[in-house]
């Protein structure tokens, strides 16, 4: 070994860095080889995809959450409240004749609970077969929809009538359906409670074939919101379906004279369909 460095000492300048830019280059084609095999590993490859597919997707979660943020702040309970001093929550008049099945478009599922627990996915249409299970598809299917209390006496001016004309009426349902949108009253043990003491439904409702069903929907509301075009939460919604669950006429806030013939017009019409 000594004999070799004295050796390499007395070697000339000239020599010697050509000797040691050979090493250095023989070692780094090396690496070069061990870095093209590592980066070309099936597991690093998926891993760099992953990585790519998961900032993408949180990248467009946080702009979904922002649009969302930016659309809940643009409104709010005082916007509702003045719209509704305005024209006391008649947002726009229903309907006059049915809308076309070519242009009617389905009425976005949503999942419900009767006041004794059990569930249900509305709405029970021929393209929802698979979830309603034994229960018979209507040919018509009204739906109450409220999202808050005060509007209640909107829905009754509907339903109401609605259950008297069509009382021994076959292939029709009537859904009233209650919005809880607080995270806290969703939670399970707290769910459960509040159900128990929800409205119950009514033994006078029940004189006929027809009966007015009670039910409610718990959770973040807002996209069923948005595929609806639901603005005011103070008001009512009503919504009349055909039996594959398409929007064929709808109405807003109170109902008039005019307004209630027309739903059970364009009802009688569905039923004979």
């Amino acid at each position: 070994m000594l004999k070799l460095k004295s050796l390499f000492q007395r070697t000339p300048a000239t020599t010697r860095a050509i000797w040691n830019s050979q090493c250095r280059r023989l070692v780094k084609n090396e690496e070069d080889k061990l870095f093209s095999l590592s980066s070309n590993h099936p597991s690093k490859m998926i891993s760099v995809r992953f990585l790519d597919i998961y900032q993408l997707a949180n990248k467009e979660a946080i702009e979904k959450e922002r649009a969302r943020l930016k659309d809940e702040m643009s409104r709010g309970y005082f916007a509702d409240m003045s719209e509704l001093k305005k024209h006391g929550g008649k947002i726009a008049v229903a309907n006059k004749i049915l809308i076309p099945a070519a242009a009617a478009v389905k009425f976005p599922g949503l999942e419900v609970n009767y006041s004794d627990g059990r569930s249900l996915k509305l709405p029970v249409s021929e393209g929802n077969v698979g979830d309603t299970g034994k229960l018979d598809v209507p040919k018509a299917t009204l739906l109450c929809l409220s999202f808050r209390a005060s509007s209640q006496h909107m829905i009754d001016s509907w339903s109401t009538p609605f259950t008297n004309v069509f009382t021994d009426a076959k292939n029709i349902q009537l859904y009233e359906v209650s919005f809880i949108d607080s995270w806290f009253l969703t939670l399970k043990p707290i769910k459960g409670l509040l159900l128990r003491v929800m409205k119950k439904p009514n033994p006078g409702d029940r004189t006929g074939t027809l009966q007015r069903q009670v039910v409610y929907s718990f959770g973040d509301h807002y996209y069923f919101r948005k595929e609806l075009k639901i603005l005011n939460l103070l008001t009512g919604y009503i919504f009349l379906l055909d039996k594959f669950g398409r929007i064929r006429w709808q109405g807003f806030g109170m109902a008039t004279e005019e307004e209630l013939s027309s739903l059970q017009a364009c009802t009688s019409f569905l039923l004979q369909e």
